[in-house]
């Protein structure tokens, strides 16, 4: 099974795969994404992937934020260290293009940033580098299984952008 119908089917489980849309092109990037869903890249809701502590730590954050070292090592202790690629599938269960917060193991931990918390619904991936699921930040919270808010990007704040 692929890691789209592993999500698909994840959803299905939550009664939320109503808004599950494959792409005929891709949906990779921030910016593919949002060119293929028809919205801003901010409402994009991106997966990155840190080294925890015998774990994955993943934050999703806005597709306009950036995660700062600082603010990253306040919440969690340490120095964000991404996954390199070949470790992210391993990790996770989805390939890069595809990551999402969805029909993870155990041991990958979801932490959502506040910088999503000003869209009503956002768009993350469903497993693979063509798909997408719009939704609201309950049903985020719900199908991620996120363990708490985090404050650990910046770049998305209006005032931040003016300066």
């Amino acid at each position: 099974m692929s890691s789209f119908e592993r999500v698909k089917a994840y959803l299905q489980a939550l009664g939320m795969e109503g808004g599950v849309v494959e792409y005929a092109v891709s949906s990779a990037t921030v910016e593919l994404a949002a060119k293929a869903a028809g919205v801003i890249p901010a409402r994009i809701a991106k997966s990155l992937t840190f080294h925890g502590d015998g774990h994955c730590d993943m934050v999703v954050a806005a597709g306009d934020a950036r995660v700062n070292n600082g603010k990253y090592k306040l919440a969690f202790g340490r120095k964000p260290a991404m996954l390199p690629p070949d470790m992210v599938q391993e990790l996770t269960g989805h390939e890069v293009g595809g990551v999402c917060p969805f029909a993870l193991p155990a041991t990958t931990v979801v932490h959502l940033d506040i910088s999503l918390r000003r869209f009503s619904t956002v768009f993350p991936a469903c497993g693979s580098g063509n798909s997408a699921v719009e939704m609201d930040l309950e049903q985020l919270w719900e199908a991620s299984g996120a363990v708490g808010w985090v404050d650990v990007c910046t770049g998305w704040q209006e005032e931040e952008r003016e300066k």
